[in-house]
């Protein structure tokens, strides 16, 4: 059950640092098993973003069109909507908001048709085109590489970076469950192992490192890293709010927090370009496509740590297991002591993961298995129900 009640607490011998001990965990942390959710489990979803330099946005689309079967429907003269491939629905445009007059930018202002597609020829050759998927099975990820081999047919190019602006790789994925428990240990994982994650991204360049969105404020860190940091869903959303009033994170919360209470984030943000969905928007990876051999599943590889060590987080005595398989040996932070909540429970119990795989997934199948459905105060899913009230 995804019950924050039942929340396994930490205990730290007085005198050690919890959040010190929480980052030598992610520095030595490398699998502890498959994540939850991402292997053998059909409903859980991925959509995928690329950033591109190089030809237009109908251009694209007509070459991933011929490419991948579907026909295109132009929503303006810079986006394009590719429909019926063979990988699902897709479109591609120009990444920036003043070029698409139809749409609600956010920013008081709305150019006319003409003046927009003049402005967006003009800004053609500055401005990254993005293609954007719908949400495929994780198991099908890989044939993305395909999309990425039909760009660079017709001229598509990118190292990674564009003046100071990061060329963007973005998975958008499916949590494992609609909650604030679930949405914590995600971000408690993603905190712990931000700066590993950076650091490969950048690939040593410094130039691809300052393009990368900037990190999490620490006093943020520290506060999510807390071990008694397990809040409700207001709690979350005002923390992440105040703390982060931007897009622009590596880890972006603001469409998974949209989509559960869309008005507290639209009064928070009235301008900023926040599309509303069920997903985590990781924004760090950077697209590669003029080298010939650059391939997204090593980022993929790397968001999957984060996944693993979300789902170790979540589970009750889960630094207790950490401890048991030696990824702590030689810390000097000190003796764990594993807590089942005030709630009670056991490792096998209450206690377990709020994500955890339940027995009725395995016999959830078919068009019949409803979809997450918005709702103002929290998520209830056929699987996870929130107790999170505004």
């Amino acid at each position: 059950m995804c019950d924050p009640r039942a929340r396994p607490y930490i205990v730290i011998r007085p005198g050690h640092a919890h959040v010190r001990l929480m980052h030598d965990l992610a520095n030595r942390f490398e699998n502890f098993g498959t994540p939850v959710g991402t292997a053998g489990d059909p409903w859980r979803r991925v959509g995928v973003e690329i950033e591109f330099m190089g030809p237009g946005a109908r251009a694209a689309a007509e070459a991933v069109a011929r490419d991948l079967g579907g026909s295109i429907s132009m929503e303006d003269p810079h986006a394009y909507r590719i429909l019926g491939t063979r990988l699902g629905d897709m479109r591609v445009e120009t990444d920036l908001r003043h070029v698409h007059p139809q749409r609600r930018n956010g920013l008081g202002m709305r150019l006319d048709g003409r003046t927009a597609a003049l402005l967006g020829d003009l800004l053609s050759p500055f401005v990254p085109r993005e293609l954007v998927t719908s949400p495929l099975p994780i198991g099908r990820l890989s044939e993305v590489q395909d999309v990425m081999d039909v760009l660079r047919s017709v001229g598509g190019r990118g190292r990674g970076a564009v003046l100071l602006d990061s060329l963007g790789l973005h998975f958008n994925v499916d949590p494992p469950c609609l909650d604030a428990p679930t949405v914590t240990a995600f971000l408690k994982a993603f905190l712990l192992l931000e700066g590993r994650l950076r650091r490969e991204t950048a690939r040593g360049s410094r130039r691809l490192t300052i393009a990368l969105p900037p990190a999490f404020p620490q006093d943020y860190a520290r506060r999510v890293l807390d071990h008694g940091y397990w809040p409700g869903l207001a709690e979350l959303t005002d923390d992440y709010l105040a703390a982060n009033p931007t897009r622009n994170r590596a880890l972006d919360l603001l469409p998974l927090l949209a989509w559960m209470n869309e008005g507290k984030v639209r009064r928070a943000l009235p301008h900023e370009k926040i599309g509303p969905r069920p997903a985590f928007h990781y924004r760090l990876p950077q697209a590669h496509l003029s080298d010939p051999g650059w391939s997204l599943m090593p980022d993929w590889e790397r968001w999957l740590l984060v996944e693993g060590l979300a789902t170790e987080l979540g589970t009750t005595c889960g630094m207790e297991t950490v401890g048991r398989t030696g990824v702590l040996q030689g810390s000097d932070c000190g003796r764990i002591e594993c807590n089942h909540s005030p709630a009670g429970g056991s490792a096998k119990g209450r206690g377990a993961a709020p994500h955890a795989k339940r027995e009725g997934d395995a016999r959830r199948s078919g068009p019949d298995r409803p979809k997450p459905a918005r709702a103002s105060a929290g998520v209830a899913t056929p699987d996870c129900r929130s107790q999170d009230r505004e």
